[in-house]
Formats: C-alpha cells, sequence, structure tokens
C-alpha cells in the first residue's frame, strides 16, 4: 500500500540550492520491518529521555532529579550513536521510503544529538539525503545551525537558541543577515522564526536583534 506522509517541522548562505522536502510516498510493501523495529526502539529511546527531563523541569524537580534525567539522556545518546553509526554505515541513508517516518527520523536525531565530529562526518550524508528525497530539509537546517554554532559561527536558519550567562535569559545564537532569515527558513520548511521564537517563551524583533547583536555574540563566545 502506497500513502502520502506529511511531516511538519517545528523546529542561506551556501552555493548550494535544495527543493524543500516535506513530503514522502510510502510504499509499505518495500519497507525494511525489522530495521524499523530497531530504529522505532532508538527513537523512543532519544526523546523518551528528553521528555523525561523537560518534565522534571517544568515540575520544578530538584535539581539532583533533573541532573541525574539529563544524565540518562547523554547515556542513551551515547548507545544510540553506537548503533546508528552501525546502520548508516552499513545501508547508507535510509529516508521514509525505507524505514518509515520514524525511523528515519531516529537517524537524523541521534546524529543531531552526537558530538560535533560526528555530525561533521554524516552532515555531507544528510546534504545528499534532502537531494534525494530521503530526508526533511528542516533537518539539514537543524543540522547545519548545530555544526555552525559548534564551530563558531554564525547561525543560518535561526534554530539554535542558548541562555545568556551574563543575563540569565535564552537568545538566539548569532544569525548571519537576519534581516531575511524568515526567507531561509521558508526555504527549508520551517516556520517563521516568530512564531519558533514563542515555543522558548521568546520574542522576536530583528531591529532589537540587530541591536543586542554585538551582546548576545560576546556571550556566545562563553558558550
Amino acid at each position: 500500500m502506497k500513502q502520502t506522509f506529511l511531516a511538519l517541522s517545528l523546529a542561506f548562505l551556501t552555493t548550494t540550492a535544495f527543493a524543500q522536502v516535506n513530503t514522502f510516498t510510502i510504499d509499505s510493501s518495500k519497507l525494511n520491518k525489522p530495521l524499523m523495529l530497531v530504529l522505532d526502539t532508538i527513537y523512543k529511546a532519544d526523546q523518551g529521555s528528553r521528555y523525561r527531563a523537560q518534565d522534571l523541569s517544568k515540575a520544578k524537580a530538584t535539581a539532583a532529579q533533573v541532573d541525574s534525567a539529563i544524565k540518562a539522556a547523554h547515556i542513551a545518546d551515547s548507545l544510540n550513536i553506537i548503533k546508528v553509526t552501525q546502520i548508516i554505515d552499513k545501508y547508507g541513508w535510509l529516508g521514509p521510503q525505507d524505514v518509515g517516518m520514524n525511523g528515519s527520523q531516529a537517524l537524523f536525531l541521534v546524529i543531531q544529538h552526537a558530538n560535533l565530529a560526528t555530525q561533521q562526518k554524516y552532515l555531507p550524508m544528510i546534504r545528499t539525503a534532502v537531494k534525494d528525497g530521503k530526508t526533511l530539509s528542516s533537518n539539514l537546517a537543524l543540522l547545519e545551525d548545530r555544526v555552525n554554532m559548534r564551530e563558531g559561527k554564525n547561525q543560518i536558519y535561526g534554530s539554535q537558541v542558548f541562555r545568556n550567562k551574563s543575563t540569565g535569559k535564552m537568545c538566539f545564537y548569532p544569525i548571519a543577515d537576519p534581516d531575511h532569515v524568515d526567507e531561509r527558513r521558508k526555504t527549508m520548511g520551517l516556520q517563521p522564526i516568530a512564531d519558533y521564537a514563542k515555543l522558548f517563551n521568546l520574542a522576536w524583533d530583528v531591529e532589537e536583534y540587530k541591536k543586542e547583536l554585538p551582546e548576545i555574540e560576546k556571550a556566545a563566545k562563553l558558550l
């Protein structure tokens, strides 16, 4: 049976243009069911550990309880990355057409939560996966921003936020050419940055952001 899967992401300044990818046609008869089961378990481990930490934080649990949940998430990440890299190195990038939406997203999420060296290694593969229609273009945007941030470069799509240690406030990591960030976000299937900002209880005003950018850049160097 064939079905079209529409994925909505919550969650440029390059010479390469990508067609926006946010729909997939999936033929269930062609799915690798054994790998789907493995990746579904990985997906649940990745997301479950993070939801537990978030829920504890929202419930104003003790610092020790939150720290314990965060540690558990890191342990899950370290186990998941071993499994996922083995799968990718053997099969290449698996799209929703191969292992279903959750299975393919499990690959991306584990890479997104991996160390910088791992992200740098698989970033070219994810770029190719977008060209081949095997992963969401929004996934690529998130990873591009995460790698840029970790390399000390400005982010492109405004997906990364951090807490300013001097003010204690959440803010967007330095964004290149913030006047046109929504144009770039749209090409990758991301919602307007003003809507995205609300997820972090932030208000987006590009003119205010540009005024605050020198201070934000200083704070970002302390990460």
